[in-house]
């Protein structure tokens, strides 16, 4: 399951449901665990348990001890969907992950000089901050599209620098960051322009602001470049949001060759206390295959 799958997973469940009133929370709300970490599922990773309503989906999260959620199509979704998703985390008192601001797979975007690409990106970095405030989200993932094989590669990262801080000046009056997503090039996504944390870390270095962080989702960097804690511990200043799934397969935890038990146990000894997405599927069908990944976050959380 890529990212692309994902997104259409997400969205459609969106588009096809209607939202009524938020429901309020059963009586018995305390969580059946807590986790020392904020792992945030998606739309759809429970709802052969929750149901199809959206929401019942978010309190089924909380009461199973996620104390955050992401979802990559939010900015995607009607504003009244938004505004109903928002109040129910804040109910429920959960973090909102990411969503994604900007993420072409087709086309050069921030590898590019082109002003009209320009305008067009930072008209993307203010609709993102709209999105922000509504669902009160402080990340937003962007992908930098796909390298231009007519052109220098030093070339095209000066025009990711100056595209990226363009980006950053919008973002940075609202307090929201923008997370730099490096995807494989050998199982996903090739032709993209960002594939690697050091890559993405000289990146943020030089655009230099706050605004400006790297997602380290560590399913792409253990197909990419493996030495999954030595790249965490040398990129850690620079990194704002992890995203999770074992490889091969991209799914829940224990289902590859990832050791998250002390993946996780090194990011919170390190005192991390953002969000972790759950950017995986599930390896089993229907509602033993959810139990299983709840099952797997239990016993990879137990460091």
């Amino acid at each position: 399951m890529d990212r692309r799958d994902l997104l259409k997973t997400t969205l459609a469940a969106g588009a096809a449901l209607g939202f009524g009133a938020v429901p309020a929370r059963r009586a018995s709300a305390a969580p059946v665990r807590s986790f020392k970490l904020k792992y945030a599922p998606h739309f759809g990773m429970f709802k052969g348990s929750a149901g199809e309503d959206l929401i019942d989906q978010i309190k089924f999260m909380a009461d199973q001890g996620f104390t955050a959620f992401e979802d990559n199509g939010m900015g995607r979704r009607p504003i009244d969907a938004q505004n109903r998703i928002a109040q129910a985390m804040t109910r429920l008192g959960m973090t909102m992950g990411v969503f994604v601001a900007e993420g072409d797979f087709e086309r050069v975007t921030f590898a590019s000089n082109a002003p009209e690409m320009r305008e067009e990106l930072v008209e993307k970095a203010k609709a993102a901050v709209e999105v922000a405030k509504r669902v009160h989200a402080k990340w937003t993932t962007v992908v930098p599209g796909r390298f231009d094989p007519g052109l220098e590669w030093d070339y095209q990262t000066a025009n990711v620098v100056e595209n990226l801080k363009f980006f950053a000046e919008v973002l940075e009056p609202a307090g929201l960051i923008m997370v730099l997503e490096p995807l494989n090039p050998w199982r996903d996504h090739p032709g993209l322009f960002l594939t690697k944390i050091p890559q993405a870390f000289m990146i943020c270095q030089a655009v230099g602001s706050p605004s400006c962080k790297i997602l380290f989702d560590m399913y792409h960097q253990q197909i990419t470049e493996g030495n999954i804690i030595p790249n965490i511990d040398r990129a850690w200043d620079e990194v704002a949001y992890f995203q999770i799934g074992d490889n091969p397969g991209r799914k829940e935890p224990t289902t590859g060759e990832m050791n998250y038990r002390n993946i996780f146990g090194h990011i919170h000894a390190r005192g991390f206390t953002g969000v972790l997405g759950m950017e995986h599927g599930n390896s089993k069908p229907g509602q033993a295959g959810e139990q299983a990944v709840i099952d797997a976050y239990v016993a990879s959380d137990s460091f």
